[in-house]
């Protein structure tokens, strides 16, 4: 992802229990979620295409506790490593987690834990691409660029089957 110009295209705004996210469609796919940072950013629809629509409303479902999975086009650009980590991600079923280490052995590179590190940091679909279901060694929360509060109140939406956070 280095080295390459950042791409813009429409970002659709909607507010969830966790926050507002950005939803960017660059005409492939679903290609970017984010967290805001900024307090009180409306929702709008000046990024309203069909793909964000279609993706607010699967986050509509997924917060309420009826959508354990997602259909939606997703776009992703990275490296061989960070795709394979990405899809192994995507693997990791709805309430469960799975540690740095398991990620790097289920993609064929065990010793590759520190990497799967820094592919997770770099995911640019949170919850589509479930990087917050990875967890330390140990099984404590770590490492989650929205933060551990953020990441602790999805794991247990999951747990709890979807209950309301």
């Amino acid at each position: 992802m280095s080295g390459r110009k950042p791409q813009t295209g429409p970002v659709l705004y909607r507010t969830y229990p966790i926050g507002t996210l950005g939803l960017m469609d660059y005409g492939e796919g679903l290609s970017r979620v984010f967290l805001c940072r900024e307090d009180g950013r409306p929702d709008t629809g000046e990024g309203e295409t069909p793909l964000t629509l279609w993706a607010a409303a699967e986050l509509e479902e997924y917060f309420a506790g009826k959508r354990k999975s997602f259909t939606v086009p997703l776009s992703t650009r990275g490296t061989e490593f960070q795709l394979a980590v990405w899809q192994a991600l995507r693997d990791i079923p709805y309430g469960q987690t799975r540690t740095y280490g398991e990620i790097a052995a289920a993609i064929g590179r065990p010793r590759a834990a520190r990497a799967v590190g820094m592919a997770n940091h770099d995911n640019p679909l949170m919850i589509f691409t479930p990087c917050h279901r990875v967890v330390g060694k140990d099984g404590s929360l770590t490492g989650f660029a929205c933060g551990l509060e953020v990441k602790r109140r999805l794991l247990e939406l999951e747990q709890m089957g979807g209950a309301a956070l």
